[in-house]
């Protein structure tokens, strides 16, 4: 199941946390249209994705669903949070944030405040 956040957050920022499986349902009703909505309105959005202590992975569906919406929007995205103590999830996103034209930052589940500033803070600070 996923949820958005929405307190604290800038207006062009998504944010959601993740608790038990992700699903395709998931993306279908609450990913992409988050996404597609803010960038209806926002030239460039940021994102926080929290994979909290009750995530327990995603389906296969929902990460194909997770890489077509990254690819059709590679250029739309301005900052990206990934917040999560889960190994194999740090090192994939270690990894295609590479590959990705803007920030990339991994926080501690413990650090949830520290990657909701720095997502919401501008791109010359230096949070």
């Amino acid at each position: 199941m996923i949820e958005l956040i929405t307190n604290g957050m800038r207006e062009n920022v998504v944010a959601l946390i993740a608790h038990g499986k992700v699903s395709h349902e998931d993306y279908q009703k609450v990913v992409i249209p988050a996404i597609e909505e803010k960038i209806r309105t926002h030239a460039k959005i940021r994102f926080l994705y929290h994979l909290g202590e009750h995530f327990t992975g995603f389906s296969a569906e929902a990460i194909w669903d997770d890489a077509k919406i990254g690819i059709e929007h590679l250029t739309a995205f301005e900052k990206i949070a990934v917040v999560t103590n889960i190994f194999w999830v740090k090192d994939a996103v270690s990894f295609l944030g590479v590959f990705l034209p803007c920030p990339v930052r991994i926080f501690p589940n413990e650090d949830l405040l520290a990657a909701v500033a720095w997502v919401n803070c501008g791109l010359n600070e230096v949070r």
